[in-house]
This record gives structure tokens, C-alpha cells and sequence, in this order.
């Protein structure tokens, strides 16, 4: 059984391919880092304006970001139990991630799953708050994603 991952797309913009797609990266991520199969996560899709929102309320910036990450348990030391764990929700900007993907010279799916595992490491306590952290975030994203056969375009 992998990994239970509840996908909501608010702005009803995203083909069933893409979110099948970013569901299964999700789950074999999930998998890849041992994580338990009763594992849950969320991951909703939103406009400009509700990611503004959350993000001004919920981080006190007043303004549009490409993802988000509300973890259910946001303790240092969280300790992801063997028994199954919920984690949290993750929400995407479409807007942010089409914009990202034109500006990156890679695809909307690549994007899409990149922004995705971004939410999915931060609600396992993965930060970029020093070089070292992202150095270890980003490695273990793109590792992730290599993995599931998106690797970076040249």
C-alpha cells in the first residue's frame, strides 16, 4: 500500500494525467524515504490570490509564493512514527509553477513535481535556512526526482 495522498485542485486547471503524475512522485518518494504506508499528506492547488493569503497570514509575508507547507506536528525533534503519520498540507501556486517552468526551460510536469517533493521534505523537517540545509534539501529533491525519471532538463 503506498502512501495516502489527498490532491484538491482549486483552480480545476490541472489535466488527471498531472495529478496522477504528481501523486505517484509523492508516493515513491514517500517510499524511497521509508516512510510508512499509512503515511498522509494533502496537496491543493490554488490561485495567486490564495496563496498571497496564507502566506500573509500564516508567515506574515504579503506575497505570492510557489509553495507552502503547514505541517501537522511543526516541532524541531518530529519524530515520524513507524505506525503511520499524518504530515501535513501542501499547497502550490499553478500560476507560480507555469510561470517556473517557462523560466526554468522545463516542463510544467517537472515543475509541478519538483514544487511538490519541496512541500513534501519540508513537512519532514527539511529547511534552507543555511547553506548546509539546502545544499542537503536540494540534493535529496533532485535525487528524488532522477529517481522517479525527472531529471533536470538541459
Amino acid at each position: 500500500m503506498a502512501a495516502d495522498i489527498d490532491i484538491h485542485d482549486e483552480t480545476t486547471t490541472l489535466t488527471q494525467s498531472r495529478l496522477t503524475l504528481v501523486r505517484n512522485v509523492l508516493q515513491s518518494a514517500c517510499e524511497r524515504l521509508g516512510l510508512h504506508a499509512h503515511t498522509e499528506c494533502s496537496l491543493l492547488f490554488v490561485d495567486e490570490t490564495k496563496i498571497r493569503t496564507l502566506n500573509r497570514d500564516y508567515r506574515g509575508k504579503d506575497q505570492v509564493t510557489d509553495v507552502l507547507s503547514f505541517a501537522l506536528n511543526d516541532e524541531e525533534d518530529q519524530v515520524i512514527s513507524p505506525a503511520g503519520h499524518t504530515l501535513g498540507d501542501i499547497v502550490i501556486c499553478v500560476k507560480r509553477m507555469r510561470d517556473q517552468a517557462e523560466e526554468y526551460g522545463h516542463s510544467i510536469e517537472r515543475e509541478l513535481c519538483f514544487l511538490a517533493l519541496h512541500g513534501l521534505l519540508h513537512l519532514l523537517g527539511y529547511g534552507h535556512e543555511s547553506t548546509e540545509e539546502e545544499k542537503e534539501m536540494f540534493t535529496l529533491q533532485e535525487e528524488l526526482l532522477q529517481a522517479y525519471g525527472l531529471a533536470r532538463e538541459t
